[in-house]
């Protein structure tokens, strides 16, 4: 018998760890590494990782093209770290935000060769705890062992762990709402320690027949406060209304705020909007994909209430392909166009331009 943590609650753990700036022990096939995530990383802990090995700044391909910095690899690029780098000099190379302001933050010396995987997986690691996917790696040639080290979190990896998902329904009950009365909304909570997704369903859906589908990801700024940047809150409310009119529906709200990225990097990706750059280009300036989000949270979901075929409420291609690919069928794409203004007019022109959104 043991009490310690498993797998999968030590990566809990680890996200946990990188937000409040603990460094984490990453190992994969013999390979060590001391990881922490560059946006919460302080002075202090700076010097007393410096002095355990030279340290090198994880970026991804995204953000090294930024920075004109050479990626050796499609998965990360690794700056050597100057002996003069401090916390400030960190942070402007991981966001940014002042970039425009002052453009010339090389050159840089990146690593060429080896083993780059536990950096990779580090970035993946500061992305699920929704932190600037940056992170500073010190390599050690075997299992740390020193006082100032052997209370880190420990991970072993695989090519696999970070995509492992694992949903359990925990509740469910009756919910009237405004566009039905028979409402009922369900609970899933993710088995990693990740934010819990809803499915809130209309009516009584026959499971032997394709049922009008939304895949909703959060959006606190446009489904709460009504921003008008993007056209998400219409869409959650356009998609509830066709589904309270047609008497049966399921809506799934997944916690995937930003496309994915977390509401404090969509923040940072507005803010980069108004220095002039797009979605697209934001979130790649930020290193980050054009979209982050796990569409098998959604197929997991439906599958897990009984629902194999959908009529797909969506704009957007790419859910489409991914739900068929999870084993969803899907047998419409219904259009929900709905929204459109003066402030996100050339949002929507991007998504249509840039991601294949049918608009």
């Amino acid at each position: 018998m043991t009490l310690a943590p498993d797998q999968t609650e030590l990566i809990a753990r680890a996200r946990a760890d990188l937000r409040m700036g603990v460094p984490v022990a990453l190992h994969l096939d013999g390979r060590w590494v001391i990881a922490a995530a560059a946006e919460t990383l302080s002075a202090g802990r700076l010097d007393n990782l410096r002095a355990l090995g030279d340290a090198t700044l994880a970026i991804t391909p995204r953000r090294a093209e930024t920075l004109k910095a050479r990626a050796y690899s499609d998965r990360v690029a690794r700056i050597e770290l100057p002996r003069e780098a401090d916390t400030a000099w960190i942070t402007a190379v991981a966001d940014p935000a002042d970039d425009l302001s002052n453009p010339m933050k090389g050159p840089f010396r990146t690593c060429r060769g080896g083993d780059d995987r536990l950096e990779a997986q580090a970035i993946a690691l500061c992305k699920s705890a929704q932190l600037l996917p940056s992170a500073l790696v010190i390599a050690t040639n075997e299992a740390p062992s020193l006082a100032a080290t052997n209370a880190l979190t420990a991970i072993q990896l695989n090519a696999d762990t970070l995509r492992e998902l694992s949903l359990a329904p925990v509740v469910h009950a009756r919910l009237p709402i405004s566009v039905s009365e028979a409402g009922r909304l369900h609970i899933f909570r993710p088995q990693d320690g990740g934010e819990e997704h809803y499915a809130v369903e209309i009516g009584r859906p026959s499971r032997d027949e394709a049922v009008l589908a939304r895949l909703h990801s959060a959006c606190f700024t446009g489904d709460v406060l009504g921003s008008l940047k993007c056209d998400c809150g219409p869409q959650l409310h356009g998609a509830l209304g066709a589904m309270g009119k047609e008497g049966a529906g399921v809506l799934l709200y997944l916690n995937q705020e930003g496309r994915g990225i977390g509401l404090a990097n969509k923040m940072r990706a507005y803010s980069l909007q108004d220095q002039g750059f797009d979605t697209v280009e934001a979130n790649h300036r930020l290193g980050f994909e054009d979209d982050e989000r796990d569409f098998r949270i959604g197929a997991e979901i439906l599958k897990s209430l009984g629902f194999t075929k959908v009529r797909l409420m969506t704009n957007n291609p790419r859910k489409v392909t991914m739900m068929e690919a999870t084993g969803i069928k899907v047998t419409d794409r219904v259009p929900l166009k709905v929204g459109e203004g003066a402030h996100n007019a050339a949002y929507l022109a991007t998504k249509a331009a840039k991601s294949g959104h049918l608009l």
